[in-house]
Order: structure tokens, then C-alpha cells, then sequence
């Protein structure tokens, strides 16, 4: 791979992933690309004891960090907190001598159950997709990385019915290739509330969509 291709890390978070109809199929996707690195941490680590080295050193290795989860809660699934309990220590990822992160990409790529009218302020559940992940982007602000907008499929319940995961998981592809090749527009991406595979072309490049 050229040098100034950008390495991309993909950390995927799914409880049980036996009864997953989208994110496995987007996993799937990211195992294929070239120029990114898979971590399944519920595979990794069953009994959640986390090697904090190791985790380190492929976020050091890694120009954009990807969490890949469906929405439990308004929150991550569990290993995901526990990941970033231990991982993202002080004097590694914040504090005054904690600059290990600063200037690598961040975004959430999830999955969530209820449709997409529902996350507004007058919908079911009150909130903006991107309010409710507040906690992820004050993560990224804090530890020094440009938060970017949630690639997220909504009605994740009946995806496979709406026909929707294969063009999901295709826009995904062409999302995680364009991160490879620093084709993705960042400006936009931070700006944007969400990316989706209706509205990914406004944050690729002029030919890359």
C-alpha cells in the first residue's frame, strides 16, 4: 500500500451477533477493504479483560478510529465503555502529556432500531442521532480527535424487509475506501448532522461518489 494511504481502525461492538442482520453484513464489508484493520472486541475479549497495550498500539498505528455498534440505549453496547475505560488513560489520551490522539479522525458508524423521523426533537425519542451521541463527541474533543458525523442506518428492525442493507453496506464500502484514500471531505463530515447512504455523496470529494 502507498505511504500516503490512510490507516483505518474499525472496532466492532455487537452482543449477538447471531440475530444481526446489519451490522454483521457491514463488518463483513470492512474485513474486505484494504487499508483497514477489523477488531470484533467481543470476540477479542469474552471475558472483557482488555489488553490496554495492545489496544494502544492500533490506535497509534491508525490515522481513523470507527466505532462500529448498534445503538442500545442511546449508548454503546458495554465492551465498547469498558474498551474506552481502560483504554484511553491519562497521560495517553488526555491530559497534559496525553496527545497520543490528536489530529486522527472519529466517527460512529451504528445502527439503530427506530426510524429516522424519531430522532428529532419532536419525535419519539426527542433527541437528534448526533445529540444523543454527545458523550462519543466530547470523547473526541477531549482526546484531541476531529469528531465526525454518525454513519447510521435507521429501522435497523426491518432492514431486511425494507430492502436496505445492501445499499447500507455498499455506501459503507465506498465510506471506508474513501477514508483510505483521504477522499472523505472532513469539513463537511464534521459539520453534518449524520451521514447516510441517501446523503453520503455531499461528504466525498468531487468523483469520488
Amino acid at each position: 500500500m502507498a505511504d500516503n494511504k490512510n490507516k483505518v481502525l474499525v472496532l466492532f461492538a455487537h452482543p449477538s451477533q447471531r440475530r444481526s442482520e446489519v451490522n454483521a453484513p457491514l463488518y463483513k464489508v470492512a474485513q474486505s477493504v484494504e487499508g483497514v484493520t477489523t477488531v470484533d472486541l467481543y470476540a477479542e475479549y469474552p471475558d472483557y479483560h482488555i489488553n490496554i497495550d495492545l489496544e494502544q498500539k492500533r490506535l497509534l498505528e491508525h490515522d481513523v478510529v470507527i466505532f462500529q455498534f448498534p445503538l442500545y440505549w442511546y449508548s454503546t453496547p458495554s465492551i465498547l465503555k469498558e474498551w474506552q475505560d481502560l483504554v484511553l488513560e491519562y497521560g495517553f489520551a488526555y491530559g497534559s502529556k496525553g496527545t497520543a490522539l490528536h489530529g486522527k479522525q472519529f466517527l460512529c458508524a451504528i445502527t439503530a432500531g427506530g426510524k429516522e423521523e424519531a430522532y428529532k426533537a419532536d419525535g419519539f425519542n426527542h433527541f437528534k442521532i448526533r445529540e444523543l451521541l454527545a458523550p462519543m463527541e466530547q470523547m473526541a474533543n477531549l482526546t484531541g480527535m476531529n469528531y465526525l458525523a454518525p454513519y447510521a442506518l435507521f429501522g435497523s428492525r426491518t432492514a431486511v424487509e425494507d430492502g436496505k442493507v445492501s445499499r447500507h453496506t455498499s455506501s459503507y464500502e465506498m465510506l471506508l475506501n474513501a477514508f483510505v484514500n483521504g477522499t472523505v471531505d472532513l469539513e463537511k463530515a464534521a459539520a453534518s448532522e449524520k451521514i447516510t447512504a441517501t446523503n453520503i455523496g455531499h461528504v466525498l470529494k468531487e468523483g469520488e461518489s
